[in-house]
């Protein structure tokens, strides 16, 4: 048995080597963009636009707060950012302007 793993391609409907699949170009890259257009990436700095409650958290970030190495997942909407107390941060890009 080989030590090589298997991942399944939706595209193909078969099982493909891993090696083969990150080799592969990827096809499904999801821009995603800021409140005005931005596009954003890893990394990235983002202000918020707007007064934001976080639920769970029991505060408010402020309008102008500045987040710093935002991270994408994959969502057009989603960015994954960390901030001082709120672990697990996810906010939507329509809430966002990059710095």
């Amino acid at each position: 048995m080989s030590g090589e793993d298997y991942i399944y391609d939706e595209a193909s409907g078969e099982w493909v080597p891993a090696s083969q699949l990150s080799a592969a170009p990827t096809e499904d890259v999801v821009e995603v963009r800021d409140s005005v257009g931005n596009l954003l990436a890893d990394g990235d700095q983002v202000t918020l636009i707007k007064d934001l409650t976080v639920k769970g958290a029991g505060q408010t970030l402020k309008r102008g707060t500045l987040i710093k190495s935002i991270r994408l997942t994959g969502d057009a909407q989603e960015i994954d950012c960390k901030f001082d107390g709120i672990k697990g941060l996810v906010l939507r890009a329509e809430f966002v302007r990059k710095r």
